[in-house]
């Protein structure tokens, strides 16, 4: 094929540590050397290529840099006997984006083993609907429901609701028959969340705690927890005897202040989701999932498409915290 040139963003830092974006040219030849070169059809927005795309030297260490932790598109040539060309796959999660050239290019390529076939009842934008947002609601819904929480057994809280995780989680609990509270966020988006299939929807304010007191009045199952912080230590203390807490993000804070009475005298359960190592075959199941029984109808409703370069105002957008649902990047405009 040559060394083609192809589209992408590039995140350059000055010497003054100043970062800046631009849709540039890039050449195959300056992918890395992995198995599988893979022609992007569609990306998606999350929260970490916002921080990649700013200089956050945690999730991204050097510059020159293509972010975007998600990609699908078509296996354009491959070393590796099980994906051929013309396959259509995803990648979510590993390193790419992070320190790897990611989706925000029309090409990437990576190691076989960061490779899942794409789901036969799906196609590559849907894929990228859910993108590493919907992998982390959809994986936290599995740990609820592999750990025993029920519809039968009360209300689910879902908290930042409105963002991409958020979403998706409430969109696959009310499929699987939970009745879910929507958490509201910066900015009121009630109307969405009722639409989505939410019971009730509270504000901010509902959902903070600001007694400090150790437990607090038992209201739910489970939680869907996307934000961290006093929400989350809210959460966990208003949580059922033997209920089931999972936590996959810290946009309020990463701190927890908590005791651990929850735990030894209600026996909540508290579960970490990890999307970035998450094991192949629980990556595999997961997507077989959202391709049958977690399918959603409606995806089009949590989804804004764009093109490349209409990219650098959505990633503004999510560190604002004023993303609504999920941002689709369309890479064959």
């Amino acid at each position: 094929m040559g060394n083609k040139q192809f589209k992408a963003m590039v995140v350059n830092e000055s010497g003054d540590h100043i970062f800046t974006r631009k849709i540039t040219t890039r050449f195959i030849d300056d992918l890395p050397l992995y198995e599988v070169l893979i022609r992007v059809h569609y990306s998606s927005v999350n929260y970490k290529d916002a921080l990649s795309a700013s200089g956050n030297k945690g999730v991204t260490k050097n510059y020159p840099h293509t972010p975007g932790v998600d990609a699908a598109g078509i296996v354009e040539d491959s070393s590796v006997e099980y994906f051929r060309t013309g396959d259509k796959v995803v990648v979510t999660g590993h390193d790419l984006g992070m320190d790897t050239p990611g989706g925000f290019g029309e090409y990437v390529r990576v190691p076989a083993d960061w490779v899942v076939k794409l789901p036969e009842n799906m196609s590559l934008k849907e894929s990228m609907i859910y993108g590493t947002a919907g992998f982390a609601a959809a994986l936290s819904v599995y740990k609820l429901t592999e750990n025993g929480v029920a519809p039968e057994q009360g209300n689910i809280l879902v908290t930042g609701a409105p963002g991409g995780v958020g979403s998706v989680a409430v969109s696959i609990l009310v499929k699987s028959g939970f009745q879910v509270v929507a958490l509201n966020g910066k900015i009121d988006q009630r109307e969405y969340l009722l639409n989505l299939g939410a019971r009730e929807v509270l504000s901010v304010e509902d959902a903070m705690d600001k007694t400090g007191r150790p437990l607090l009045k038992a209201r739910w199952a489970g939680v869907v927890d996307t934000v961290g912080g006093a929400i989350l230590s809210t959460a966990i203390r208003s949580t059922k005897y033997g209920g089931t807490v999972t936590s996959c993000g810290n946009a309020a804070s990463p701190d927890l202040p908590l005791t651990v009475y929850p735990f030894i005298l209600r026996g909540v359960n508290l579960l970490g989701v990890e999307t970035v190592n998450c094991p192949l075959n629980v990556r595999r199941e997961i997507w077989r999932r959202l391709s049958q029984e977690w399918k959603l109808e409606r995806l089009d409703m949590i989804a804004t498409e764009i093109s490349l370069d209409q990219l650098n105002e959505s990633l503004d957008l999510i560190l604002q915290g004023k993303q609504k649902g999920r941002t689709v990047i369309n890479l064959m405009k």
